[in-house]
């Protein structure tokens, strides 16, 4: 009997820990899923139906058109445009700094650490979706 209980005991710890695996697995487009899901749970607690409606149907088109090969690309694409941005943000505080306008650099600064922000948050993301 008590053989039995640890084996019973055992199999149960082992299904657990497989679905927290599992979970740390998820990736692509079915964590976007679970993404807009958990908006949803949260939208619906708050009562923000507005919110709702339009969760539910970004969901509907995820589950309906989203591929992991097609949000890889999308966020590529995301990416090298943020670093697009980057580089003209930098070309135009090197231009600043040539003039020496103080007031102008500063703005120029201000613009390239939001691009460089912009950046480092939309290769975040790729990460995030792709481990």
């Amino acid at each position: 009997m008590f053989k039995n209980l640890v084996k019973i005991t055992l199999v149960g710890a082992v299904c657990t820990m497989s679905s927290f695996v599992y979970a740390d697995t998820t990736t692509g487009c079915s964590l976007k899923a679970q993404k807009i899901q958990e908006q949803i749970s949260y939208a619906k607690a708050h009562g923000n139906t507005h919110r709702v409606a339009g969760l539910e149907k970004a969901l509907s088109e995820v589950k309906a058109h989203c591929t992991d090969a097609g949000l890889r690309k999308d966020l590529e694409k995301d990416i090298a445009e943020k670093q697009q941005k980057v580089t003209e943000r930098q070309t135009e505080l090197t231009e600043a700094q040539a003039k020496g306008d103080a007031k102008k650099i500063a703005k120029k600064q201000k613009k390239l650490a939001e691009a460089k922000q912009e950046l480092a948050e939309a290769e975040q993301g790729l990460k995030g979706y792709f481990k």
